[in-house]
């Protein structure tokens, strides 16, 4: 017997209707765009709450009225130099964040973790304890240099053994290096108190008291720090496939890894000397962005651009208002968030996709 029509027939394309991949290029960017509306409202947010109650009208009326005097003193003053600051950082941590964990293919690195943030704050201490620096212009060297020299020595110990470069042991070298490098930061604090008086509340991570005279020399490093970054990532995607087929595809692997380690010493380096070591937000952020638009790094730097300074913001207003009219450091807030996140990162068999 003769059975018909069990044939598949091939189905008819319609022309006019979405080419393949325009849908998720479509939700990524709207995606970005609901992120960009939430950043613009934190930035908000971030000038109007402070630890001093001012209603929004008054607000508005010292933005629209500088008299440089009461109300309109805080928030020209303080308020919009200090968002601005913790926009900065924000940018500056979530895409160094990215760019390591993209390097090294180890979804458990941020700047905290591998230790770049020790070794900034580390070499900071010594300028500021041992040759008496006492501005930002001076100490930022301070700092670029400690996130080169951690940043270079945690990918050369992780990498030593036949294993090469593993995730578990860059982590691990990471930590303990970082470790030691707070310990004796902290050492050289207690030791000399009075010299190191400025940096206490530097050291837990904080943007409060922080104007253009301390980010404006820094800027331009963290500029060039994200077009670097900018720049790597459409090789960070073929690296991501390993090393031999990224050779083949042309990607110069040397040049790409000089980039990044460049761009994270920038990044890393000048938001250390702004704000002081943060941690946390280098790691969670790349991991949301991750989830939401794959392992394609311009999205996650796209992303990353977008959603790490909204987690500084947020925590920093957060920071303003608990404990009114006290302050908790940037730091500390994130360090609540992150320490949950990273033990649930931990705990999954697979973080995420690189």
């Amino acid at each position: 017997m003769t059975v018909t029509g069990t044939t598949p027939q091939p189905r008819s394309v319609d022309s006019s209707g979405p080419a393949p991949g325009t849908t998720s290029g479509l939700r990524r960017a709207t995606g970005l765009t609901v992120a960009a509306a939430v950043l613009v409202t934190l930035l908000l947010a971030s000038v109007a709450i402070g630890s001093k109650a001012i209603s929004p009208a008054t607000v508005l009326d010292a933005l629209l009225h500088n008299t440089g005097q009461g109300d309109a003193y805080v928030v020209w003053a303080m308020r919009i130099p200090r968002t601005a600051v913790a926009l900065a950082v924000g940018i500056a941590l979530g895409v160094s964040g990215a760019l390591i964990q993209a390097l090294t293919r180890n979804p458990l690195a941020d700047p905290g973790i591998l230790g770049v943030n020790a070794g900034a704050a580390f070499f900071v201490t010594l300028g500021v304890g041992v040759f008496g620096v006492t501005t930002i212009d001076g100490y930022a060297w301070f700092a670029f240099a400690g996130a080169l020299v951690v940043t270079v020595a945690v990918y050369l110990i992780g990498s030593a053994g036949r294993a090469g470069a593993d995730p578990l042991h860059l982590t691990l070298a990471g930590v303990a290096l970082g470790a030691v490098l707070d310990g004796i930061v902290t050492a050289m604090i207690l030791m000399d108190p009075r010299t190191f008086d400025q940096l206490r509340g530097w050291n837990a991570g904080s943007v409060v008291g922080r104007g253009w005279d301390v980010l404006l020399p820094v800027l331009p490093f963290l500029v060039i720090g994200v077009l670097l970054a900018v720049a790597a990532a459409g090789a960070l995607n073929t690296i991501a496939l390993g090393d031999d087929l990224a050779r083949a595809l042309g990607t110069n692997i040397t040049r790409t890894r000089i980039l990044v380690v460049v761009a994270v010493t920038l990044l890393a380096g000048g938001a250390t000397a702004i704000a002081g070591p943060i941690g946390f937000v280098g790691l969670m952020v790349p991991h949301v962005a991750r989830w939401i638009v794959g392992p394609d790094q311009r999205w996650i730097l796209a992303y990353t651009i977008v959603l790490a300074p909204s987690l500084v913001l947020a925590a920093d207003i957060v920071g303003r208002i608990v404990i009114r009219p006290g302050e908790f450091p940037v730091g500390i807030v994130t360090a609540f968030v992150g320490a949950p996140v990273l033990i649930l990162l931990v705990r999954r068999r697979r973080a995420s996709g690189l």
